[in-house]
């Protein structure tokens, strides 16, 4: 066997609602045409040739503790073209963050149902 490429990330949300509000207003993602229908809600983004799928399911995680730094726990992550926009962003939304503790350009944040992403500055 040989793995050919990476197609999307499976995340479960509690409230799709608010988690469009994060993805698509924040992080400024568009929903995807291609989600064929399912029996339970979800929307899926297109980032080139992957994807992130928004699953609202029950969470068989609900209650887990999660560290403080996102680093330290699974996460989803992206690239960005501007890290500093993306952390007046998240400021202006009031979502918390934290930075790389590599020293790279990078922040750790987490989505409304402590869902963590990675966020890298790609520097040309």
């Amino acid at each position: 066997m040989k793995i050919v490429g990476f197609n999307h990330a499976s995340l479960i949300v509690s409230d799709l609602d608010a988690s469009r509000r994060f993805y698509e207003g924040i992080l400024g993602l568009t929903p995807s045409d291609k989600r064929p229908r399912m029996p339970f809600d979800g929307v899926w983004y297109e980032i080139g040739e992957q994807q992130i799928h928004l699953l609202q399911v029950p969470n068989p995680d609900i209650g887990a503790e999660r560290p403080e730094h996102g680093g330290l726990d699974r996460h989803v992550a992206l690239n960005v073209a501007d890290l500093a926009a993306i952390k007046r962003d998240l400021e202006q939304a009031g979502v918390p963050y934290s930075v790389s503790k590599s020293g790279r350009p990078a922040l750790f944040c987490r989505d409304p149902d402590n869902n963590t992403f990675e966020l890298i500055e790609l520097r040309p």
